[in-house]
C-alpha cells in the first residue's frame, strides 16, 4: 500500500492575523474595473499606504486583474516578506467563491520551491482560499525516481498562512477545518486516480479503501471473486473475468449519531483499467483509462469525509472494482449475463462495462433501503461530446437531479442537468435477453447509459447519476486549482449534497 500521508497531499493551512516573518511572499487578490485594477479587501491587516505602494508597482508592470493573471513585484520595505504576488480575480462585481478558489490555485501552482506564503485572499472567502491553495499545490510524484523527482526549487508550496481579522474564533477555525478536510478528500481521490494500474488493481484498491474506511470508523465489507460468484453478481464477474486480477465489491457504511437520519447510497464505478475487453479500444490514449475508477475514488473519499465531518446523515457506499481485459476467459460480444437481482443482459459491446458493474452495486445498495442514491462514473465518451471535459452530466429523478446539479454549480464543479428522453429506452431492448447493454446507434450515448442504470434504481428512491468521463481526469494543461491527471470531481458535489440532505431532508 502507498505510504503517502494526508499531510503530504498538500500544504499546511494555518490561520493568522498578521503577516509573520516566516512568510516569504504575500499573495493578494487584484480585481479589474473601469478605473483600473484594485487590490481586493484587506480589512486593515496590511496598511493602506503599503497597499497603495504595492498597487503602483503592479500597475507599472502591466497588471490588470484579469482572472488568474499572476504578477510578482518586490515588497515594500514596511513588509517582512521579500515580494508580493498579485493574482487576478476579474471584475469585483462578479467575484464569487469559485473565482477565489481558482485564483488561489493558480497562485499555489506558481509557488513551487517556496516554503511559506501569507495571503489576504482568505479575507474574501476563507474556505475557498484554503481549498484553492491546498488543491493548487497538490502534486503526484510517488513514482518519480531520484533522477526526475522535484528538487528543492520545485517542491510544492509547503505552508499557507491564511490572514483573517479574527483567527481565534470558533467559527473561523471550523470553516478552515471543513475546507481542509474537503481538500484532503479531493486530494485522496486524485491519489487513487493518479496511481497507475500496475499498482492499483481491484484487490489493492479494495485494501486501500478498507484501510481508509477502518481509520475513519466505518463498517467495511469486501467481497472477493468467490463471494461475488456465490452471490450472483453477474455484472461484476462478467467484466472482471478476462483479467488475472480478480474483481471486488467494497461496502463502506457510515452511521451517524442522529436518530432517524436520512440514508444516502453512494455508488462509484471502479474499473482500475479499461482496455474495452474484446471490443478493444484504439491504442491512442488508452493509457488515460487508468482514470476509469474516478467515480469509485470519489465515492470512497466522500464517505470517509462524511464520517470525518460527523454529518447527521447515514451513508452507505458500494464500490464495484474490476479490470476489463481481453483474454481467453473474457466475456464476448453476444454473451448473456445475469445482473445481481435477476435481470438478464445481452452484452453487445464489452466496452460498455461500467454500467454492468454499477447495476449490480446499485441493486445491492437498494437492499439497504436508502432515501437517496447517487452514482458517479467515468461512464461515456458521449459525456465529453455533449458537455466537454469540465462539465459533468447529471441525470436521474427530476427533482433530485436538479438539486444535485444546482449544488454542483454552487461549489464550482458545474454539473449540468440532462434529460432522459423516453424514446431512447426502447433501443435497449434485446431479442435474446431482458436488455442489451448498448443501443444499435450512438445517438444520446450519455442519456442511454443513464436509462440503463435507471432500470436498477429501486422504486421510490430519489436518484442522481453523475457522468464525469471528462471532468474526473485532466489530460490538458493545468488551470486554476486543477493540475494534470486526476481532479477529484465530484467529491465536492457529493459532500455538499450530503450536507444539504442533512439540513433539509
Amino acid at each position: 500500500m502507498s505510504t503517502r500521508t494526508a499531510r503530504s497531499l498538500g500544504p499546511d493551512l494555518v490561520l493568522a492575523g498578521t503577516v509573520a516573518k516566516r512568510a516569504e511572499i504575500l499573495v493578494v487578490g487584484l480585481t479589474s474595473g473601469p478605473d483600473g485594477p484594485e487590490i481586493a479587501l484587506s480589512e486593515g491587516i496590511v496598511d493602506e499606504d503599503v497597499l497603495a505602494e504595492i498597487l503602483d508597482s503592479l500597475i507599472a508592470v502591466g497588471a490588470t486583474g484579469k482572472p488568474e493573471q499572476l504578477t510578482r513585484v518586490p515588497a515594500p520595505s514596511a513588509l517582512s516578506v521579500t515580494s508580493v504576488l498579485a493574482v487576478g480575480l476579474g471584475s469585483a462585481d462578479r467575484l464569487g467563491s469559485e473565482q477565489i478558489r481558482k485564483s488561489a490555485g493558480a497562485a499555489a501552482r506558481s509557488l513551487s520551491g517556496i516554503d511559506t506564503v501569507a495571503t489576504t485572499l482568505s479575507i474574501l472567502d476563507l474556505g475557498a482560499a484554503a481549498e484553492g491553495f491546498a488543491l493548487g499545490a497538490y502534486s503526484f510524484t510517488e513514482f518519480k525516481s531520484s533522477m526526475t523527482a522535484p528538487g528543492p526549487d520545485s517542491q510544492p508550496l509547503a505552508r499557507v498562512e491564511l490572514l483573517v481579522p479574527s483567527p481565534r474564533t470558533k467559527e473561523t477555525k471550523a470553516t478552515l477545518a471543513r475546507s481542509a478536510a474537503i481538500a484532503e478528500a479531493v486530494a485522496t481521490a486524485r491519489e487513487f486516480v493518479n496511481t497507475p494500474p500496475s499498482h492499483l488493481y481491484p484487490a489493492e484498491f479494495a485494501a486501500r479503501a478498507k484501510a481508509l474506511g477502518v481509520e475513519a470508523g466505518l463498517t467495511v465489507q469486501v467481497l472477493d471473486e468467490k463471494a461475488l460468484e456465490k452471490g450472483g453478481y453477474g455484472g461484476i464477474i462478467g467484466v472482471g473475468k478476462g483479467s488475472s486480477r480478480q474483481p471486488r465489491l467494497v461496502r463502506l457504511e457510515y452511521a451517524s449519531k442522529k436518530r432517524g437520519a436520512r440514508k444516502v447510497a453512494l455508488v462509484g464505478k471502479g474499473i482500475t483499467f479499461d482496455t474495452g475487453g474484446i471490443s478493444i479500444k484504439p491504442a491512442a490514449g488508452m493509457e488515460n483509462m487508468t482514470s476509469d475508477m474516478g467515480g469509485a475514488a470519489a465515492v470512497i473519499s466522500t464517505v470517509v469525509l462524511a464520517a470525518k465531518l460527523g454529518l447527521p446523515v447515514n451513508v452507505v457506499a458500494y464500490v464495484p472494482m474490476a479490470e476489463n481485459m481481453p483474454s481467453a476467459t473474457a466475456q464476448r460480444p453476444g454473451d448473456v449475463l445475469t445482473q445481481y437481482g435477476g435481470i438478464t443482459i445481452e452484452v453487445v459491446n464489452t466496452d460498455a462495462e461500467g454500467r454492468l458493474i454499477l447495476a449490480d452495486a446499485m441493486v445491492r445498495a437498494g437492499e439497504d433501503n436508502p432515501d437517496y442514491m447517487i452514482d458517479t462514473a467515468t461512464l461515456t465518451g458521449a459525456q465529453m461530446v455533449a458537455l466537454g471535459n469540465r462539465t459533468p452530466g447529471v441525470m436521474g429523478t427530476d427533482e433530485f437531479r436538479d438539486r444535485v446539479a444546482s449544488i454542483s454549480q454552487s461549489v464550482g464543479e458545474n454539473g449540468w442537468a440532462m434529460p432522459l428522453p423516453e424514446e431512447l429506452r426502447g433501443d435497449l431492448d434485446s431479442k435474446v435477453a431482458d436488455m442489451a447493454n448498448v443501443t444499435p446507434h450512438r445517438w444520446g450515448g450519455m442519456l442511454v447509459a443513464a436509462h440503463y442504470l435507471k432500470e436498477f434504481v429501486p422504486e421510490g428512491v430519489q436518484w442522481a447519476h453523475i457522468d464525469v468521463a471528462g471532468p474526473a481526469y485532466n489530460t490538458s494543461g493545468p488551470w486554476g486549482y486543477t493540475g494534470k491527471g486526476g481532479t477529484g470531481v465530484p467529491v465536492r458535489t457529493m459532500i455538499s449534497v450530503l450536507e444539504d440532505i442533512a439540513v433539509n431532508g
